[in-house]
């Protein structure tokens, strides 16, 4: 047996995870590739769901320009993935968040009609539903998402959010991707603070950017 199938075995189950992105945040992005490590090396099956910082932080007050034009084209992502989730079927949301993610935080690609479009030819869906990015058709779906997520945290949080066993937060907010072992141990770590209701916070000032892979 392997260390990944032992540590697997020998570790409190927990039933499920919820996880809420959103395809922007470098933060969530490396958080979401430590939650597919934890899969591996630990009894979880996780469920993916979006959620955008543009809903977030629309209306509020001390925004710069630069920051509320990066909110208004910020949309488009999530917009096309609850299309194709309402249209296609829910396995599409993580599909197209692997492939939007790694064009967007591994190959450096800010331009998103270019990373829709190659999101959506890598998994294999029409091109036409790159029309969404700039549409409210599926905007009542996406808030719903977006709110059934916040609900569980608060609004002063961001993303990503992740739930279990009853308990939610925002985080963790790491800087490099636990791999194996290491990144079950964090796991297991977290389901230990989680366990406490009245732990809230633990927190320190950041000193280096997201790692992308």
């Amino acid at each position: 047996m392997t260390e990944s199938a032992n540590s697997k075995s020998n570790t409190a189950k927990a039933n499920g995870a919820d996880f809420w992105f959103d395809p922007l945040c470098p933060f969530a992005w490396a958080t979401s590739r430590w939650i597919g490590e934890v899969e591996e090396v630990r009894d979880i099956s996780v469920h993916w769901h979006v959620m955008s910082l543009s809903l977030l932080n629309q209306g509020r007050p001390g925004l710069t320009e630069e920051y509320e034009s990066l909110m208004k084209r910020g949309l488009g992502p999530v917009r096309v993935i609850t299309a194709a989730r309402e249209l296609h079927g829910e396995h599409y949301v993580k599909e197209l968040y692997d492939a939007m993610g790694t064009e967007i935080h591994v190959n450096g690609n800010q331009d998103y009609s270019e990373v829709i479009a190659k999101a959506l030819a890598q998994v294999g869906l029409d091109p036409d539903l790159q029309r969404f990015a700039n549409e409210d058709v599926y905007d009542m779906p996406l808030r719903a998402s977006h709110e059934s997520g916040i609900s569980l945290v608060g609004e002063d949080v961001g993303t990503p959010i992740v739930a279990f066993n009853g308990t939610a937060f925002f985080g963790p907010v790491i800087t490099q991707i636990p791999r194996g072992d290491d990144a079950g141990r964090l796991w297991d770590a977290t389901v230990t603070l989680a366990g406490f209701p009245y732990f809230f916070e633990l927190k320190r000032s950041r000193t280096e950017d997201p790692q992308a892979q």
